[in-house]
C-alpha cells in the first residue's frame, strides 16, 4: 500500500500510542478494533485529523492506570473508519513499521504518547522485502499439530501457497500466544528471524503446554 513513508526520517517523532496487552500489529498486517474508551476516540479524533498514524505497544505489569510500555512497538495507518450509532470506532491499523520507544512526553492529551525511533526497522518500510526463506514442510507439520493440539483450523491451500512473509506474519498477529511470545515475534529483525521463532513456538506448545483450545484472534 503507499502510504509516501519511504525511511525513517518520513515518519513522525512523537506518535500517539495504544498499549494493549496480547495485541500484535506487523509491518503489513491489518488490525481491526473496536475503540470505545473516551480517551482513545479523542486520539483516534486527532489521527484522522493529521496523519492517519497510531503506536500499538505491548504494556507489561505495573500500574493498572499507566501499565509500563514494552520496548517496541509498531505503527499503523487507520485505513478504515466507521463510527457505530452508541458512539464506538471501529477502525483498521495497516502496520507501517516497527520502533523502538524512546521517552514517554509529558503532554495534555488523555492518551499516551511517545518519541518513536524507527531507524533499527527502517527496511519495514521497503515495499517489495526481499523474500524470505523458509523450511515449509517443517514449519507446515509444525503448525498442525499446534492447531490440533489448540482445536483450531484454517485454510490449508492458502497456508500451502501464500507468500512467506503474508503467511508468517499473519499467523503470529492471529495464533493465540501469550503476550511474551507476542513481543518475540515482533521484534524478531527479519521475516525469516520471525519464521524461525514461530516454528520453534509452535513446535513447543505442540509438545505440551496449556491443553485449553483457544480461537484465533
Amino acid at each position: 500500500m503507499p502510504t509516501g513513508y519511504r525511511k525513517a526520517a518520513d515518519l513522525p517523532q512523537a506518535i500517539p500510542v495504544f498499549p494493549l496487552a496480547g495485541v500484535l500489529l506487523l509491518p503489513g498486517g491489518q488490525l481491526p478494533l473496536n475503540i470505545f474508551e473516551p480517551r482513545y476516540l479523542n486520539m483516534v479524533d486527532d489521527a484522522m485529523a493529521g496523519d492517519r498514524l497510531i503506536g500499538m505497544v505491548q504494556t507489561r505489569h505495573g500500574d493498572r492506570e499507566r501499565p509500563p510500555l514494552a520496548p517496541v512497538g509498531c505503527v499503523g495507518r487507520v485505513t478504515s473508519f466507521a463510527e457505530t450509532p452508541d458512539g464506538r470506532y471501529l477502525i483498521t491499523l495497516t502496520g507501517l513499521c516497527r520502533f523502538a520507544l524512546g521517552d514517554e512526553l509529558p503532554v495534555r492529551t488523555p492518551y499516551r504518547q511517545v518519541l518513536a525511533r524507527f531507524e533499527t526497522y527502517e527496511g519495514d518500510l521497503k515495499e517489495e522485502p526481499p523474500s524470505a526463506r523458509l523450511d515449509r514442510p517443517r514449519f507446515l507439520a509444525a503448525l498442525a499439530r499446534y492447531l490440533d493440539h489448540r482445536g483450531l483450523g484454517i485454510e490449508w491451500e492458502s497456508a500451502e501457497s501464500a507468500p512467506v512473509d503474508a503467511l508468517v506474519n499473519s499467523l503470529a498477529m492471529g495464533l493465540p500466544f501469550d503476550a511474551s511470545e507476542k513481543q518475540a515475534l515482533l521484534e524478531a529483525l527479519t521475516v525469516e528471524d520471525r519464521a524461525e521463532t514461530l516454528t520453534a513456538m509452535l513446535e513447543i506448545d505442540a509438545a505440551g503446554g496449556d491443553d485449553d483450545p483457544s480461537v484465533l484472534q
